[in-house]
């Protein structure tokens, strides 16, 4: 497989970077300008199964800078690719073009008119946010696609996005009201109402042409355009025909916007976008109706249809299973299952009528009863319950993509549109054809327009592109027996370009091409998209083609889970043997990430703080999952993981674990810093500060000695800067305060007691912040359990280990993992529980101790293993702790999670405990990680950085908190980071626990 480095033209036909196309880019551009190979790799994928590498990539600082790229781009002959979130999954957002992405500073919310309820945007800016802004004005945009957190307002605009309820708003093309766009010739115009264009111009020369062509091809457009509410293929040319003139528009007027939506940018670059805006209905029931097979909910969805919901979605069988196997989407889809169906549909009803909505979720109740289910439905009226199921049912093409091995459900034939009353029909058919063929479908999505999200699940690196072809050939024949559309909601693109003839029918394919020329004479508009498109299934054109291969690569951790080979009709899974087979388990378990960009959103969760800060792919989980898939392909040189590009793309990786949690297909980013990282320091060894962060278990012992040296340099500041700036750590910050040994302390002997628990004391508990393991020994023996210390006679005290993978020191941290593995086992064998207070720690033992390859054991004490809070919360519920607890001098906790804390689901225990305090409310600040992410934060090149994603939620709620609230982080990192953001002091949750004993 060709480099990207080298200069003989790469796999896809890309031709080395144009120094002088981007010298002039960089002398005329005030934004950013990126044409080496790590930046071009990681805008070559988008959501799709291709891959085709740009020439170059462009973000626009300013309007100014987008038409200034446009004009380099025409002097020089260079295609361009506008592009967003890069969502699409068919190809639409990938070429060798110059990628212009708007999403970074293109993103301003420009006009507003709450009267007439329209809105005027950029088009980088994201549907989530700004429906977060216009919610305070009871309005909304209501294109409800499941990528809103991430997908922006101009891709959905050129991909003319549908959403979960256009059965209630219509689709994209239905909800904009203009265009401020550039043509290919540089003429910046407003694309609005026809009858508001100049009577002369070059816009109403552009209106006449087209207005000409779709009246040549009129009987055409009648007869071929699909008669079906979700049909986005080819050009919008029954804007202007003569049967129907304003198919588009409610007011009964043809707009030429309408045009552009769905156009895939190959007619014009969008400036800006006029929307209309719905009011935001004030109350929503959602009934989830479970069917015992997925027939059925395919047949009575037509039934379901005429009650008037807002919604009825889809979630098949496997989307259930994959859901439970996903701690966060678990107890959400539970809740939501009677028995063991085969399919449930989401059933929404939306008004300003509370009653109404429940006297229709009754009448939901009713009809099921009639149609032969009676009790089928489970009643959602709570609006958390609701969120919470949606936010599955969004997630569901990532929930699709977890399955391991290189099997994976295709997106090709993803979204046919068919009339209602031939859904079952259509679908079970198509499962035929997936048996014949040997594979099995995913299902999920849009059952209330016939518009159901499908994907056989195939090998793409095997036989996956011969069954790609023939199953969309049945699929056609199908779609066409049905009179249905075979691009239903998610365009064109490379997956279906070429589909676009066979749907419309020659004449009209001859009219797009001529439209596209009025537009685009010199074809440098996304070209191949559309019009003369490629095969789809042309290899050259893959992320995973034929001849893809996966470089030697030894890793440190065992990846044999994710080397898993699948039965896509049984789904069963089995695991190669080792060996060979077990090295490609790491680039598998990377190659997870479907490139969906779920990482890019801001609203909840941890994922992904150095992305909310820069807004770059490059410090995204998706752009680092890109990054090293390419380098473990062999397509971006020989040094693989140690490769400066790697260390770039991780630079900003604070090893949060959100993705391990936030990510549905389970990408884990921290696990493969450490590989990156051991990677590079076997190849460039340590720096002096890593070494001594590394080996802050060893010197800790004796640092204390060293106590009142250190506080003297820190009362120099000249010598103090100088000391840090030797050692590599920010001048900013204090150096840590070791303060004695709380292991090696005299512990008085307690009575014996029935129970038994171990309470593992960090490094950093023991030796900067003893109080906290005090707190916790009293606070477990006050509930009447012996407190096994984890002292070691003559030696030191054990380890986690975490200090060295976080320098690239894999082999001590084995060994460390290995020791406290067999000094601790003795207890777990006999039933004794494992406790410990900072999260990073005990959780290695929950995470990396499992992948170290010490079998059963690591299993075994995982599972013993608990977080203080957790303990108790366990205790309690197994009724085996009394905890006399009294009010304390706070009337208000104000809870900040540790980032792996939030991966593991253990912040709520935190919650819990903090509640058994008499009097005391506890506010959760919803936040991403504190930024000092263990030495993160103390390095000098990393504490801007640092302080920027303390400065997204943390520190704001920490500052408006009044004098009786107190702050609680069990995390020692996060800990620093308040009192050094804010001046305030933060405490572990045992030492209030321990204020609160009787």
């Amino acid at each position: 497989m060709t480099s990207l480095t080298e200069k003989t033209p790469v796999r896809h036909g890309q031709t080395a970077p144009m120094t002088e196309f981007a010298a002039r880019l960089n002398h005329e551009l005030e934004g950013e300008v990126r044409f080496d190979p790590a930046s071009r790799g990681r805008y070559s994928t988008d959501a799709s199964i291709y891959q085709v590498m740009p020439v170059g990539v462009v973000i626009p600082r300013h309007q100014e800078d987008l038409g200034l790229a446009m004009d380099i781009a025409r002097d020089a002959g260079v295609p361009i690719l506008p592009r967003g979130a890069g969502t699409s999954q068919c190809g639409q957002t990938v070429g060798e073009a110059l990628v212009i992405d708007t999403t970074r500073h293109l993103n301003g919310i420009i006009e507003f008119d709450p009267e007439a309820r329209t809105v005027v945007v950029e088009p980088g800016v994201v549907l989530d946010h700004l429906n977060a802004w216009l919610k305070p004005y009871g309005l909304w945009y209501p294109v409800d696609v499941s990528t809103s957190a991430q997908c922006t307002i101009g891709g959905m605009a050129g991909n003319n996005s549908c959403g979960s309820r256009s059965i209630r708003y219509g689709n994209m093309v239905h909800n904009v009201l203009g265009l401020d766009a550039i043509l290919a010739d540089g003429h910046e115009g407003h694309f609005g109402f026809v009858d508001e264009l100049p009577t002369s111009g070059r816009m109403r020369e552009v209106a006449d042409r087209v207005r000409e062509i779709t009246g040549r091809v009129d009987s055409e457009i009648r007869d071929h355009f699909p008669k079906v509410l979700r049909r986005v293929g080819g050009y919008n040319l029954d804007l202007f025909n003569c049967q129907n003139p304003k198919p588009y528009d409610p007011d009964g007027r043809t707009n030429l916007a309408h045009l552009l939506v769905g156009s895939e940018g190959t007619l014009a670059v969008t400036r800006r976008i006029t929307l209309r805006l719905s009011p935001l209905p004030e109350h929503k029931v959602l009934g989830v109706v479970n069917f015992p097979t997925f027939y059925q909910a395919m047949d009575l969805t037509q039934h379901i249809v005429s009650l008037d919901p807002a919604a009825v979605e889809l979630v098949d069988r496997t989307m259930i299973d994959l859901s439970l196997e996903n701690p966060s989407f678990r107890p959400v889809i539970e809740k939501a299952l009677i028995g063991q169906p085969q399919a449930v549909l989401l059933v929404e009803f939306a008004g300003d009528d509370h009653e109404d909505q429940l006297s229709s979720l009754k009448r939901l109740n009713e009809l099921m009863g009639d149609l032969g289910l009676p009790g089928s439905v489970v009643d959602m009226p709570d609006a958390a319950e609701q969120k919470a199921l949606w936010n599955v049912r969004k997630a569901g093409l990532n929930i699709m993509m977890s399955m391991k091995g290189d099997g994976k459900p295709v997106s090709f034939i993803e979204d046919c549109a068919v009339p209602l009353e031939h859904l079952a029909e259509y679908t079970d058919k198509l499962t035929e054809v997936f048996h014949r063929y040997g594979t099995e479908g995913t299902w999920y999505a849009h059952a209330s327009v016939g518009t159901l999200h499908v994907r056989p699940i195939l090998d793409m690196q095997r036989d996956g592109a011969e069954k790609m072809r023939e199953i969309a050939e049945a699929a056609s024949a199908l779609v066409r027996e049905y009179k249905g559309a075979y691009s239903g909601e998610h365009g064109d693109g490379l997956s279906r370009g070429e589909w676009v003839a066979w749907q419309f029918g020659g004449t009209l394919n001859d009219a797009f091409r001529e439209v596209k020329r009025l537009f685009d004479p010199e074809n440098l508009l996304n070209p191949g998209k559309i019009v003369d498109t490629p095969k789809m299934d042309d290899d050259r054109n893959f992320r995973f083609p034929r001849d893809y291969q996966r470089i030697p690569v030894t890793p440190v951790f065992d990846w044999s889970a994710w080397n898993v080979q699948r039965d896509p009709l049984t789904g069963e899974q089995s695991v190669p043997g080792t060996g060979g087979d077990v090295t490609h388990g790491l680039a598998m378990a990377v190659e997870m990430c479907n490139n969906n960009g779920h990482c890019r959103k801001f609203d909840a969760g941890t994922m992904c703080p150095s992305y909310r800060i820069t807004r770059d792919e490059q410090h995204l989980t998706r752009g680092r999952a890109n990054t090293l898939r390419l380098v473990l392909s062999g397509q971006m040189g020989e040094a693989g993981l140690a490769s400066d590009d790697v260390k770039e793309a991780l630079d900003l990786c604070v090893s949060c674990k959100g993705c391990k949690r936030d990510c549905p297909t389970g990408v884990d980013m921290a696990k493969f810093k450490i590989e990156a990282r051991t990677a590079r320091a076997k190849a460039r060894g340590l720096s002096l500060r890593d070494r001594m962060i590394g080996e802050m278990p060893r010197y800790a012992p004796w640092a204390h000695r060293l106590s009142g040296l250190m506080d003297m340099v820190e009362r120099m500041p000249v010598l103090s800067r100088q000391v840090k700036k030797t050692l590599g750590f920010a001048p900013q910050r204090a150096l840590p305060a070791f303060k004695g040994n709380f292991l090696a302390e005299r512990h008085g002997a307690r009575a014996m007691a029935s129970k038994e628990v171990v309470l593992f004391v960090d490094t950093f508990n023991n030796y900067l912040e003893r109080d906290n393991a005090k707190a916790a020994k009293r606070v477990l023996e006050a509930a009447g359990y012996q407190v096994h210390l984890n002292v070691i006679a003559e030696q030191r005290p054990l380890c986690c280990g975490r200090t060295y993978l976080s320098s690239g020191q894999f082999d001590k941290a084995r060994a460390e993992a290995r020791r406290t593995l067999d000094h601790l086992m003795p207890f777990v064998e006999r039933g004794v529980d494992i406790v410990g207070l900072e999260p990073s720690c005990l959780l290695s033992l929950r995470d990396e101790f499992l992948q170290y390859g010490f079998g059963d054991e690591a299993q075994t004490l995982s599972e013993s293993a608990f977080l203080f809070e957790e303990f108790l919360v366990k205790a309690h519920a197994e009724g085996e702790l009394y905890l006399p607890l009294q009010p304390v001098d706070y009337t208000r906790a104000m809870l900040h999670g540790h980032c792996h804390q939030k991966a593991f689901d253990a912040v709520r225990p935190v919650e819990q405990v903090l509640r058994w305090i008499p009097g005391l409310d506890v506010e959760l600040i919803e936040s991403s990680c504190c930024g000092m992410a263990g030495s993160f934060g103390y390095e000098t090149e990393h504490y801007e950085a640092s302080m920027k994603m303390a400065e997204l939620a943390l520190l704001p709620a920490i500052r408006g908190a009044d004098e009786h609230a107190v702050l609680v982080a069990d995390g020692t990192s996060c800990r620093h980071q308040i009192h050094d953001g804010s001046g305030r002091h933060a405490v572990h949750v045992a030492c209030l626990l321990e204020q609160a004993l009787m």
